[in-house]
Order: C-alpha cells, then structure tokens, then sequence
C-alpha cells in the first residue's frame, strides 16, 4: 500500500504491474519452449572475398551448429523439418560446427536415419559437449568410458556419411580452382573447455586453395586464425544463451562474438547459434538458425 500511496497509483494498479512482472518470465518460457525453439530461422548470408577464385563465386553452403540430440528427443519431427529446410536450400555442401549430442553418444539412438536425410555431402567437427565430459563430476568421470564413447561418437557420424574432420581437411574442386574445407577438434580461449585443436596440421596440403575452417568454439578465431589465410571461419558453441530480449542479449558479455557475422582484416568469422538447447529447454528470441550462405567475390565497381 505503501508505494501505491508514495506513487500517487491505486493499489489495483500496482498489483496488476506486480503480478506481469512475475508472469513474464514465466509465460516467455512456455512461449520459448512450445513454439520457439520449433520455429527455425533460416539466415541468408553473402560471404564476399576478393580472394574467392571465379568459379567458386556463387558457391552455396548451408550451416548449422549444436544439435544436441538430447533436445530433440521429444520432438524428432522438429529435426525432420530443420532437414527438409537444409535440402530446400539445394546447398553444395552442409557444414556442421560441432555438439551433435550434450551428454552421451546414446543420444543419437532414433535420429541417425532423419540426419542421413541431408542430401549433400556434410562436413562436421566436434564441439566441447561431443567429448562427453558434462555426465558427471570430474573426479567420477572414468577416462577410458569417455574415450570410448567418444570413438563411438566418431564412428557412428562416419556411418552417417558425414565427414569428420579431426585436425584436417578435405578439397572441392570446382574447374581449376579448390576450396579446402579445414576442421580443427574443439579449440578455446578459455580453460573451461577442451582444447585438442591443431590449425597447422588441418592446414597441411590447402595451399593455393580458398579455405574455410571450421571450429566449434568462436573464441578460437582471433586466438590463433586471424592473420592467416584463412578467409572464412564458421562457428558454433554460443547459442547466443538461448535469450535475447529487444534486441539485448547477455552472451555478449561472455563472447565477443556471439551471433552473425565478423570481419577483420578482411577476414570473416560467421557464429551459427545453433538448433537444439543445453541451458534450458527453450529458445526466448533466439530462434534455431540454418544459416545459408553464398561465396562471392565483390561487385567492384569504380
């Protein structure tokens, strides 16, 4: 009553604003689990380098990023039209940056025929979840369990006809010119996450190429890629933190870059916020992104 009073409101007022203020969160959480999080976002993108050779301009890639097939396991029909958006596309070739599962390879039991589903060859790294090493306390987790779901992790995306690139690379041809695809195993910044990357190994053998790299974690970018030739890199790993409210989200206090697309140098990072959840299950204004990109050089005109 107090704060009606000093307020000049009536109570009724106060009580009403009070009771949103509580309801809000509440009811974004419901929106963001019910609809959101099955309302994919598909981001058309142009990638524009003047290094790009001439028959690779207009070359069309699809990217997504963090799967993690535990928050899909409800919802399969969700991951089946998150597909059919990627072959609408008819992409040259999908990238996959990493997380396909959040806790254990078993995740992938049921969804292995429904991402066969993709049409074009995919090319996909490993992100901090995929070590499978968030199961458990540290001190309770045993190395050699871990080891071994991890290589059945690698073996089942193999079987899958993805490939998994572990610090190398793989070259398209297109006319007399070739893009290497690099991937590098997950790489951070910050000691909180695994780092088994090795850039000057998935390097080996691109030279002359026009390169994209692919690696999990953004904050490996300007930790070891910017200033190289490395035109393009694609990342995952932020998921903008599954909350973005007017255009306000608290992952830019935690990555400087979080979302969309970065240039330095002539260089561009893409971070791909991803289509599954780990924080909670929903996604409140950061819709599951397919981002569909297309390589061209500039429209000099002067």
């Amino acid at each position: 009553g107090i704060v009606s009073v000093l307020g000049g409101a009536r109570f009724r007022t106060v009580f009403l604003w009070g009771l949103l203020s509580l309801l809000i969160p509440v009811a974004a959480i419901a929106y963001g689990t019910l609809f959101e999080r099955n309302w994919y976002q598909v981001k058309e993108v142009d990638i524009e380098s003047p290094s790009l050779p001439g028959s690779l301009d207009g070359f069309p890639i699809a990217q997504v990023s963090d799967i993690h097939l535990r928050s899909f396991a409800k919802r399969p029909e969700s991951l089946r039209k998150a597909v059919g958006k990627i072959n609408a596309f008819d992409p040259d070739i999908v990238c996959f940056t990493g997380d396909l599962v959040s806790m254990d390879v078993s995740e992938m039991e049921g969804f292995e025929d429904i991402l066969k589903g993709i049409k074009v060859p995919v090319y996909s790294v490993l992100g901090n979840h995929d070590y499978h090493i968030y199961a458990g306390k540290k001190d309770e987790l045993d190395e050699t369990v871990i080891a071994s779901k991890l290589e059945e992790l690698k073996e089942r995306e193999r079987s899958m006809g993805w490939n998994l690139l572990l610090n190398e690379n793989r070259i398209i041809s297109r006319g007399s010119d070739s893009l290497a695809v690099i991937g590098v195993e997950n790489t951070s910044a910050s000691n909180h996450f695994p780092s088994h990357g090795d850039l000057q190994a998935a390097m080996e053998g691109t030279d002359g190429c026009f390169r994209i790299l692919l690696s999990h974690d953004p904050t490996h970018w300007e930790m070891d890629v910017v200033g190289k030739d490395i035109p393009l890199t694609l990342s995952g790993h932020t998921h903008a933190i599954q909350l973005s409210l007017f255009g306000w989200c608290p992952s830019r206090y935690l990555f400087k870059q979080y979302r969309g697309l970065y240039s330095e140098g002539g260089q561009d990072l893409y971070v791909n916020i991803g289509l599954g959840e780990t924080i909670f299950p929903a996604r409140i204004g950061t819709r599951p992104e397919i981002t569909l990109m297309t390589l061209k050089k500039p429209n000099d005109k002067e």
